[in-house]
């Protein structure tokens, strides 16, 4: 078995007590790459930490919408965003995005801090990992801009420009951001009894478009929903992904890892 977990925040305090555990039981359960983001510059320095200290692990270094009204010390953080992409187990520039649910930051602020992050990440030749809450037409909007100008600079980075985390949106809304190259990272939520449209949404969209994520600690997928997540559960997910598909959980870890590897170019190998 060779599943990856996309996304997932291993650094935080909820794992204090036994990460080492939690890492080996993802081994155990068949994950076998795991990409933990920051959302600040402390936590991604935390997360190049951990992924210098775990085989199989990366890492992601940015800053998050909701973190960006206190964390954004402009050419200061991209500076020491820069740095911290040195690392060899850096593979992305995330968590990034919009979040209009929280609207912690004003939104001015958030654009400039996300388009400022794109830049980085494109003259890094970095993809990045995008958070999304209610801010889907102003997010492709911004993505397109983006997309089109590393098109016309011949930037290879068009080619994979990222992944769009914890994907909600309609099927609509998820071609759009697969045809400007976005994979769709898909978690625990689609296993939720109460989320039919969402697993007709995830049944919609080629397998081509997928990749599989928990957020841990977030979001467990059921039947632990309400616990604490962990990588080992993005199992649950591919199963659920092979059962709307009607595929084995095998060809749905190898094909999701796949597209996973494609995007972020880790050495571990499908």
């Amino acid at each position: 078995m060779f599943l990856t977990d996309t996304h997932c925040h291993l650094y935080f305090d909820a794992f204090d007590a036994d990460r080492d555990d939690v890492i080996a039981n993802a081994h155990r359960n068949g994950v076998q790459v795991m990409l933990s983001l920051g959302v600040d510059v402390p936590s991604s320095q935390a997360t190049v930490n951990l992924a210098e200290q775990y085989e199989g692990l990366y890492a992601a270094v940015g800053v998050h919408p909701n973190d960006a009204h206190k964390a954004w010390e402009g050419e200061h953080t991209l500076e020491a965003l820069r740095a911290l992409a040195a690392s060899p187990t850096v593979v992305a520039i995330g968590e990034i995005g919009l979040d209009y649910y929280r609207d912690r930051t004003p939104r001015l602020t958030q654009w400039h801090v996300l388009r400022q992050q794109l830049d980085l990440a494109a003259d890094l030749g970095l993809p990045v990992s995008l958070h999304n809450r209610e801010a889907t037409d102003d997010l492709l909007g911004i993505l397109r801009e983006w997309v089109t100008d590393l098109r016309e600079e011949g930037n290879p980075l068009a080619e994979r420009p990222g992944v769009w985390h914890a994907f909600s949106g309609t099927e609509a809304e998820g071609r759009a951001a697969f045809e400007l190259g976005f994979l769709l990272g898909i978690g625990g939520p689609v296993t939720f009894k109460n989320a039919p449209e969402r697993r007709r949404v995830v049944a919609s969209l080629p397998l081509e478009a997928l990749v599989l994520e928990t957020d841990a600690p977030f979001l467990a997928p059921h039947p632990y929903r309400g616990r604490r997540n962990e990588p080992a559960y993005v199992r649950l997910v591919a199963a659920q992904i092979a059962e709307l598909h009607g595929l084995s959980l095998e060809d749905v870890a190898r094909l999701t890892s796949r597209n996973a590897q494609k995007l972020f170019r880790w050495r571990e190998a499908v």
